[in-house]
């Protein structure tokens, strides 16, 4: 059975498919096209944010392949500056639009805190409100799943201290050379799927002669 058929159950019971196109970096012009590839050859999983500026192109290209959009699973995320209630309103809605879809599959928090003070100021409050609008946005199905990336332990405890929805997903950059254990044992006992981003650590690990001598052995 190939991966791409293979998929994860999150917490709520919607199935995640376990292998994702990831589009950061795929111009708007150029996402529809690169989106209906994939979905030619087997991806279900296609995975997008409003930082990316493609959303309308990701969006193009699963309304325009060949594939139901029911059996897709499309994502995206709330840009990381956007640490208040309202503005989390109307970019949730601005997502929906921009992809042309009538629901998102999975919308997380891009990050605890903007990018150009990442791992900076206490966030905290901002974060709770960003959650209480997807928490919204969820009850009123225009999302079938929730979620966070980049959060580490207290920037979880701060949304769990409030949250009527606990995260399904916390998105982390994970690949054989960053395995951060102790928040990977942590998302678990919550029951948060972590889902790895740049697993082949941004191409690097195709370097890896290791690596490339187990590929080889495996085909």
């Amino acid at each position: 059975m190939s991966i791409l058929n293979e998929s994860y159950t999150l917490a709520n019971g919607v199935e995640i498919p376990k292998l994702g196109l990831g589009t950061w970096f795929i111009d708007d012009d150029k996402a529809a096209d690169a989106v209906k590839a994939a979905i030619e050859i087997g991806y279900r999983n296609i995975d997008t944010a409003q930082a990316y500026g493609n959303e309308r192109g990701v969006g193009e290209g699963i309304r325009t392949s060949s594939v139901a959009r029911e059996e897709l699973f499309v994502s995206t995320k709330l840009a990381a500056e956007i640490k208040d209630y309202d503005g989390a309103v109307a970019a949730i809605d601005g997502s929906l639009e921009k992809l042309g879809l009538e629901y998102i599959d999975l919308m997380l928090i891009h990050s605890p805190q903007p990018w150009d003070d990442f791992r900076g100021g206490d966030y905290a409050d901002g974060n709770r409100q960003a959650w209480r609008a997807l928490e919204a946005a969820y009850r009123a199905g225009k999302v079938r799943s929730i979620g966070v990336s980049n959060f580490l332990e207290s920037d979880l405890d701060t949304i769990l201290s409030t949250a009527t929805v606990v995260p399904q997903v916390n998105q982390l950059l994970v690949h054989a050379g960053n395995t951060p254990a102790d928040l990977l044992a942590y998302c678990v006992s919550k029951g948060i799927l972590v889902q790895a981003y740049s697993p082949i650590a941004h191409g690097e690990m195709l370097k890896n002669t290791e690596v490339r001598a187990i590929a080889g052995r495996y085909g």
